[in-house]
């Protein structure tokens, strides 16, 4: 599969999910409340901690099947799969009965809540922990599939169970039960059915050879790297996941409720961010296996650029018109005016973590993971402290605070430390060419927006044709800025020309 299928693929992906993932939000406020909305928020929340359970398999997966994909021997790669997904569906087990043990206590000492009794919440608790355990293996088949460049294979599948998820939810929620409870068996159900769908899909493209043999020498052989990532991933959930973790507790869940909803309008950049991650990973791995170093810098600071071009202007119209795109999606002015200041420190700073993901991207494929740990730790004695300080003092807008200075440190530091590494001397390039220009221009754009929509008025289309018109023009600004992006758009545009 080329490059542009599986980019486009994931974009497909991406983009459906997200849009059914906003669709359903007014819905789920509707029938269960902004205090329930609270309880997904947590349930969001703690699958992302859980996921440091992973122990780093899932990208160890991708890379791996990426290496022996190259190299022709995907029989290799069924093995190591196979003995993966039985430390995988035994976690499944540990997941469930951890948090089944745990509910009570949560719900008890951690949230709080002013219309949920201790009892649905802890129900509620309870039947998180089955779904996370349901979705668990997900991410080790599809890791597999991204791994073999079969992103349409795992997007395909993507967009389906997602898609029965979410609808279906809302209509367990309309015409069965209007409760959380109600929420969570379904997704659990839901879960179950995506993952072994999930697992069939991996084995047809890798190739079952009826391997039914746990080999403890494959854990050992992966190991090392397998833990690195893990321990980079503990890090990088720590730095993400704080702020959600202590606002859990200090807000209560009508007001954390109001934070996870600023947190899914700022998440909506990764319909950018995920899918040149998952095309661009892979295709770096192939690159370092085969020592072709020349292509490797030609598509990094390729990749760098494009998504710098596409991220950029899309936070900055979503700052703009943040207030306008989530009165219209909730429709509730009062609850706009509350999450759209969060959502705009959360935008800006999800779109300098967002460009950060091709360095990283390239430093896993390298199998070097001690740069990434450094960075880490230096981010961790500086922003933990910060995001705790933050947050009990000024609340949920403090914790957005805390994360736009902590990935404005991110961006800073990482870029110094990785070029460092893997690029010395090309770390001024890369922020005043790859990332600058397309930043320097959105800003600017940005500004000149900022300024001229008190003139066209109050009218919400005209607003948002504008904003639409500056985002157009920002983004072609920022890809032509790029020679080799100007010889590609010249061209498909010389193409269209000419029929």
């Amino acid at each position: 599969m080329r490059l542009s299928g599986n980019l486009l693929a994931g974009l497909a992906n991406s983009i459906w999910s997200a849009l059914i993932g906003l669709a359903v939000v007014p819905f789920y406020l509707k029938y269960l409340g902004i205090e329930a909305y609270g309880l997904i928020g947590f349930f969001v929340t703690t699958q992302a901690l859980l996921s440091l359970l992973d122990m780093g398999l899932a990208p160890t997966i991708n890379r791996e099947v990426s290496r022996y994909s190259a190299s022709g021997n995907l029989q290799e790669a069924g093995k190591l799969l196979h003995t993966l997904a039985i430390v995988y569906w035994s976690m499944a087990g540990v997941i469930a009965l951890l948090i089944l043990v745990l509910a009570p206590l949560i719900a008890e000492y951690w949230l709080q809540s002013k219309q949920l009794s201790p009892q649905s919440i802890a129900h509620a608790v309870m039947l998180m922990g089955l779904v996370v355990a349901c979705r668990w293996p997900i991410g080790l088949y599809q890791g597999a599939l991204i791994g073999a460049q079969r992103l349409t294979v795992s997007s395909g599948i993507n967009i389906t169970m997602v898609t029965i998820g979410s609808l279906g939810a809302v209509m367990v929620l309309a015409f069965v039960s209007p409760t959380i409870e109600a929420f969570f068996i379904w997704q659990a159900c839901v879960g179950l059915v995506y993952a072994i769908t999930m697992r069939s899909a991996s084995w047809r493209v890798i190739g079952n050879k009826q391997v039914n043999k746990f080999d403890v020498g494959n854990i050992k052989r992966i190991l090392k790297f397998s833990l690195g990532v893990s321990a980079i991933s503990f890090s990088g959930l720590l730095l993400t996941q704080i702020d959600k973790l202590i606002l859990s507790k200090t807000l209560g869940l009508e007001g954390f409720g109001q934070y996870m909803l600023a947190t899914i309008v700022a998440g909506s950049l990764y319909i950018l961010i995920t899918p040149i991650f998952n095309t661009i990973y892979p295709r770096f791995s192939s690159l370092v296996a085969q020592e072709n170093f020349e292509e490797l810098l030609k598509q990094y600071r390729t990749a760098s650029h494009l998504l710098a071009s596409m991220l950029f202007p899309t936070a900055m119209i979503m700052v703009l018109l943040s207030q306008v795109l989530i009165r219209l999606w909730t429709g509730n002015p009062d609850l706009a005016a509350n999450v759209a200041p969060l959502a705009s420190f959360l935008l800006i700073g999800y779109a300098l973590h967002g460009v950060m993901h091709i360095p990283y991207a390239l430093m896993l494929a390298q199998g070097e993971i001690k740069s990434m740990s450094i960075i880490y730790i230096l981010l961790i004695s500086i922003i933990v402290p910060l995001t705790i300080v933050f947050s009990l003092s000024y609340g949920a807008v403090g914790g957005a605070i805390a994360q736009l200075l902590h990935f404005i440190f991110y961006l800073l530091l990482g870029t110094w430390i990785f070029h460092k590494k893997f690029l010395k001397g090309y770390a001024g390039n890369w922020l005043s060419k790859d990332i600058g220009v397309p930043l320097g221009i959105s800003l600017l754009i940005g500004v000149s927006g900022y300024f001229g929509m008190p003139i066209v008025g109050e009218v919400v289309y005209v607003k948002l044709l504008l904003g639409i018109l500056l985002w157009v023009v920002a983004t072609i600004l920022s890809i032509l800025s790029s020679p080799f992006l100007r010889s590609i758009f010249v061209r498909y545009w010389n193409q269209f020309s000419c029929r």
